[in-house]
């Protein structure tokens, strides 16, 4: 068998590279669309011992980790897996948001880039090493009778089949599919492009397979049914249809015998005095054909020769081959996408494309994978048609394009938002910075403030560095910054005051961490305040994860954005109102800035936990804008079935794909 070689598929020793198997446990950060009710039957389940009802799941994070922390669980469990990889080199990937009535692009972040834009770290060689490790370990998820579809275009379509091929054997190789994505590409040197191609491999031969028909065309129907007849009184076709007395019925007649001569079998027997035709047989039993013949469902020629009735009201239509025309591409599917499928984003297939493969090659309840979510066309497909899914992107712009996308599905089943958070943080922490407990703190640190631009300081217990006069502290990659932490800061930096050379110079801290605790809010910048301390949040990026980004110098930290909020509460009621939201510029195109003409424009979509537990957020409640609809409800009611006091956490996604949230408690009798 011909073999696809890449720098970096053997190692020196000549043995083959196995793809990374480290297996982090994800955490659920966000359950949505979950009643008080469904909340409280999965928390009685889990603490009986039981396992808790299905979740789908939308992951956020980096597939080289998501995928093999997948095995332990759904290892030979995943029915269908379909695929739309990045591959088209120098491809546009940045996204289009909205402020009022403008549209402005904005650029995917280093990590993003990554994952939409080619992951060509070592050219060709990198891209192929890149999915021969996914597809590796795809092909371990898939169930027996799984399949997968991957989606592809000229750039890397025969690179790809190869690494199929090797993966999943050539005998498991079905269709290479070409679908027709536009109808003209205007070129002057050469023919133009108007297709990608989908390799579509089973692994075994028990993989489903159900057979999708399309439509007949006019041009079809008027040349196939040629034949008319007047139906006499009313009747049911075989769709259920009713059809009435006195309408032109149109069917073309089906020879009724098949290839190969079956003597002495209950297949050739004489018909009406006359037997199959040379070399054939009967294509029914002789019960068949007398009860078509009863149904009047048979014709004759005048030669004797017989025929069965296909009426073109009862067509399914033609089988799907693998040519694919009837299927435009987005941009052009104004008749038949609807404003809740069109969500502007970049590479964004049709739900169309994805309910073919869906239904050819899966049963209800299966489980569907996509780990190249998008704008979460394969989940939003799948929850439509009733299949169980996993989704997964390393883009925060598609996690939060995919879960409004899945908001506006009416009837939508609770879902729940997933990541690999702090252990993901861990292993990078102790490959970088080696295993002892002291060297790898100290290297981490040195690390962070150097990206940050701050000098290290020595002497303190919670101050780790200096720039422009304030002090910095660095935050853990397994623990949130916390009320405590900011207290021992506050205090660490009174203490400071006038001691020594690394003393601070301004009576401000800069907080730098990767997660923050929910209450990291004005009353804590306040309490801060009040010791005569400024504060200033500051999130660690997750590129620093990535040696690329480091190495470019593309890191850049941003301060936390602001949210203030009115509560209003009479009895049970309670009224939460947003009040104002403040983003930090630093992220924010200049033209951007200068359209926003109302603080509510930074926001586009914002949800609430009514009773927040210190566990997972709950979405109960959200708003959001759409494509139809810009507009953003600012005040929500909820009325409470008992008197006591609740923690109420608001969730609020910025146009940037940015998440802030606020803990709120209000007590009702």
């Amino acid at each position: 068998m011909v073999e696809l070689i890449w720098d970096g598929k053997y190692d020196s020793e000549g043995k083959r590279t196995a793809p990374t198997r480290v297996s982090l446990p994800f955490q659920t950060v966000e359950t949505v669309n979950e009643s008080a009710q469904q909340r409280q039957m999965t928390l009685d389940l889990f603490s009986a011992g039981r396992d808790p009802e299905w979740r789908n799941r939308l992951i956020w994070g980096d597939k080289k980790y998501v995928l093999p922390s997948l095995l332990d669980e759904f290892a030979g469990k995943v029915d269908l897996i379909y695929i739309d990889p990045p591959f088209n080199v120098g491809a546009d990937f940045s996204y289009q948001a909205e402020v009022g009535d403008e549209v402005f692009e904005k650029e995917p972040n280093v990590i993003e880039e990554k994952a939409y834009r080619d992951t060509w770290g070592r050219g060709l060689d990198g891209y192929l090493h890149w999915f021969y490790e996914t597809i590796t370990v795809l092909h371990e998820l898939l169930s027996e009778r799984g399949s997968i579809y991957v989606h592809c275009d000229w750039h890397m379509s025969s690179h790809i089949r190869l690494i199929l091929e090797e993966v999943f054997g050539r005998d498991n190789f079905d269709s290479e599919i070409i679908w027709k994505r536009k109808d003209a590409q205007s070129s002057v040197a050469t023919y133009g492009v108007i297709h990608d191609t989908i390799f579509y491999f089973r692994k075994s031969d028990e993989a489903t397979f159900n057979k999708q028909f399309i439509e007949l065309s006019q041009e079809t129907a008027d040349n196939w049914y040629t034949n008319e007849e007047i139906v006499e009184h009313d009747l049911i076709n075989r769709k259920g249809q009713q059809i009435k007395a006195g309408t032109i019925r149109r069917y073309n007649k089906a020879d009724i015998s098949a290839p190969g001569l079956r003597l002495g079998t209950e297949a050739h027997y004489l018909w009406k005095g006359h037997l199959p035709p040379s070399g054939r047989h009967w294509a029914y039993k002789t019960e068949t054909m007398e009860r078509l013949e009863q149904e009047d469902r048979l014709t004759y020629s005048n030669t004797g020769r017989v025929y069965e009735k296909r009426y073109l009201d009862e067509s399914s239509g033609v089988s799907a081959q693998s040519i694919w025309t009837d299927i435009s591409f987005l941009r052009g599917m104004t008749k038949r996408s609807s404003d809740s499928e069109q969500v502007n984003f970049p590479t964004q297939k049709p739900e169309e494309l994805l309910e073919r493969i869906i239904n050819s090659s899966s049963n209800e309840n299966d489980l569907v994978l996509d780990c190249f979510c998008g704008s979460g066309t394969t989940a939003a497909v799948a929850e439509k048609l009733n299949r169980r899914w996993i989704t997964c992107d390393l883009g925060r712009f598609a996690i939060h394009t995919a879960r409004k996308r899945l908001l506006s599905i009416e009837g939508i089943k609770p879902f729940v938002v997933q990541n690999l958070g702090k252990y993901e943080r861990q292993i990078w922490q102790k490959a970088e910075f080696g295993q002892r407990a002291d060297q790898i703190m100290q290297s981490y640190r040195r690390f962070l403030l150097d990206l940050y631009h701050a000098d290290p300081v020595e002497g303190f217990m919670w101050l780790h560095g200096r720039k422009a006069g304030r002090m910095v502290h660095v935050g853990t990659v397994d623990s949130p910054i916390t009320e405590a932490d900011v207290t021992n800061i506050a205090i660490d930096f009174r203490r400071s005051i006038g001691t020594g050379k690394d003393a601070p110079k301004v009576a401000g801290v800069d907080i730098l961490g990767w997660d923050f605790a929910l209450k990291m809010n004005e009353i804590i910048i306040d309490t801060a305040k009040s010791s005569g301390v400024n504060v200033r949040f500051i999130r660690i990026p997750r590129e620093v994860l990535e040696s690329k980004a480091v190495e470019q110098g593309d890191i850049r930290f941003f301060e936390l954005a602001a949210l203030s909020t009115n509560v209003t509460i009479k009895k049970r009621d309670v009224r939460i109102e947003l009040t104002d939201f403040m983003i930090p510029p630093d992220d924010v195109p200049e033209e951007v800035i200068k359209a926003v003409k109302n603080w509510s424009e930074w926001i586009d979509y914002w949800a609430v936990d009514f009773n927040y537990r210190d566990d997972t957020f709950h979405n109960e409640w959200q708003t959001f804008r759409s494509r139809k609809d810009r507009s953003l409800q600012l005040a929500v009611n909820n009325t409470y079935d008992q008197a006591g006091t609740y923690t109420v956490l608001v969730k609020v996604i910025d146009i940037l794909g940015n998440d802030t949230t606020k803990a709120l408690t209000v007590e009702v009798k």
